[in-house]
């Protein structure tokens, strides 16, 4: 799940032939009849827009020059509908990049398709792990085409937008901490003008921005690759995309990994599971204090927790008296410091940027954190991300409209996990007055066929904390848990831990689980 200024996704072949032309389609799932958890005419729209990708494959060609992914890989669409419901009326095409797999033919087990979190978060990088040799992957490499894709509203596939891009990025941005009803209401107002500029600027494609309908999306893109059955890897919100595939397509699914996983519970999408994560992220902050506490020799911002604690207070407090630079606030430091909460592997960088400050260099802080007005593309690709995020969530899930709610849940939050709950709230609060209809969340099951899918997740997870695993575990029978003890990174099968590694290989390459759950022990702590 993404957060104020970061995206909840982890870690992220030699040009390969896929099979082409039409494909006999695999057993159906819940969406191939009717039933309590789709319409019919969606079903229906899902089984003919699958058929026409299946026969329409895909143009592979090099990618355009100013998606900065070269050759091998290469780039293609594929078409769907915007409402499965209308099969035959408007459509959008779907970006998909794909690197062939390294091995031989005999080698080859099929496309490996992936997803890496927001919602908003953009899967086309996934193919350069194979051309940047990234060992984690070499033996899936081997056996399977790596493929990426821009879900509905991302990047290349008809990108959503709430704001113009420059705008959003302006700094500095209201300190998210309220000292007053005043500093409520302005961020109240700030709130509901973006959901007005949502529905301004992408009002057409809202109401269809759901989980489900990227669900149905990656069926179609399956059937366009020439799969009868899918592959997948999702990491963060790529765990409830993957969740929610399997409970409406159980019959089409080969493999399955979920990585640091979504609470798939009806009750906790999405307005509760965002108020778990703010007592999660205080719980690894206060992990990152003690390593940073820990190695006081290196970065002299205080020997126990309490001190560094006392030292990002100060912090705060300066920097809202005068912005940093004149455009680091409050709130563009919860940006950059939730990064360690997220990833151990941004424990030294963020000390080692707050230690040059504390020693004298502000000028560090500024430049790791101001935003860069020249940067046109980046920054339509970070508005364009959080306006996903934002259409994703409010879509979903019907989301409490009385402010007395908000107001409640997140003052009482506050008290004891400061570090995340309001900047958290602001960034949700849009979905209080949402225009477009929000949807009942999908029953999270097995269905027939569903074969074992292997859940993998950090103990200490910030953004999605460790019971979304459990709560999925018992949801997918025959699920195998993999829990790295005492570990709290966000993403982890992109860190390398031979435990967990070894095992994802060993299920995505012979479709083989441990006969009960496993408890790996912690990758390596960080070193400063």
């Amino acid at each position: 799940m993404r957060r104020s200024a970061a995206l909840g996704s982890a870690g992220t072949l030699i040009a390969g032939t896929l099979m082409a032309g039409a494909i006999s389609a695999p057993a159906a799932g819940a969406e191939g009849r009717s039933t309590s958890v789709t319409s019919t005419s969606e079903a229906r729209g899902v089984q003919i827009a699958a058929q026409r990708a299946a026969k329409a494959g895909i143009g592979w060609r090099d990618c355009p020059a100013d998606w900065g992914l070269d050759k091998p890989i290469q780039c293609g669409w594929v078409t769907v509908p915007v409402d499965y419901a209308k099969p035959n009326g408007r459509k959008i095409e779907i970006a998909v990049d794909r690197v062939g797999n390294t091995g031989s033919e005999a080698d080859r087990q099929g496309a490996l398709l992936y997803n890496p979190g927001g919602p908003g978060g953009s899967g086309m990088r996934f193919p350069t792990r194979v051309t940047k040799k990234n060992p984690i992957y070499t033996k899936l490499a081997k056996a399977y085409d790596f493929v990426g894709f821009d879900p509905r509203g991302v990047g290349h596939s008809s990108p959503i937008s709430c704001v113009d891009p420059q705008e959003f990025v302006k700094a500095p941005k209201l300190d998210p901490v309220p000292d007053s009803e005043a500093d409520k209401r302005a961020q109240r107002k700030l709130a509901a003008e973006y959901a007005d500029g949502c529905q301004e600027r992408s009002g057409w494609l809202l109401p269809h921005m759901t989980t489900p309908n990227t669900a149905r999306d990656l069926d179609v893109v399956r059937a366009a690759l020439g799969e009868r059955k899918l592959n997948f890897l999702g990491v963060s919100y790529g765990t409830y995309l993957g969740a929610v595939y399997g409970t409406l397509f159980p019959g089409h699914v080969r493999r399955m990994v979920v990585d640091s996983v979504v609470n798939p519970s009806k009750e906790k999408i999405w307005y509760q599971a965002n108020l778990d994560q703010d007592v999660a992220f205080q719980t690894r902050w206060d992990d990152w204090k003690q390593w940073v506490a820990k190695n006081d020799a290196t970065y002299h911002l205080g020997d126990t927790p309490e001190k560094i604690e006392q030292q990002w207070v100060k912090l705060r407090a300066t920097a809202k008296k005068s912005p940093l630079g004149g455009v680091v606030g409050p709130a563009e430091l919860v940006g950059f410091f939730q990064s360690a909460p997220y990833y151990d592997s941004a424990w030294a960088h963020t000390a080692e940027i707050w230690s040059k400050y504390v020693a004298g260099d502000t000028q560090a802080l500024v430049d790791e954190i101001a935003p860069d007005l020249t940067d046109t593309a980046g920054n339509a690709s970070s508005e364009n991300g959080n306006a996903v995020y934002t259409a994703v969530e409010c879509a979903d899930a019907k989301w409490p409209t009385s402010w007395k709610t908000w107001d409640r849940d997140n003052t009482r939050l506050h008290k004891d996990h400061p570090f995340m709950t309001w900047a958290n709230a602001w960034m949700n609060l849009p979905c209080a007055t949402w225009s477009s209809k929000q949807q009942t969340p999908l029953n999270v099951k097995s269905g027939k066929g569903l074969p074992p899918v292997l859940i993998v997740q950090a103990e200490r997870d910030a953004a999605t904390p460790y019971e979304g695993a459990v709560e999925l575990h018992k949801r997918f029978k025959g699920s195998r848990l993999i829990t790295e003890k005492d570990a709290g990174s966000h993403g982890v099968t992109g860190i390398a831990n031979p435990c967990v590694n070894d095992r994802v290989d060993t299920y995505l390459l012979t479709g083989k689980t441990d006969s009960r759950d496993v408890t790996c022990a912690p990758h390596a702590t960080p070193k400063p």
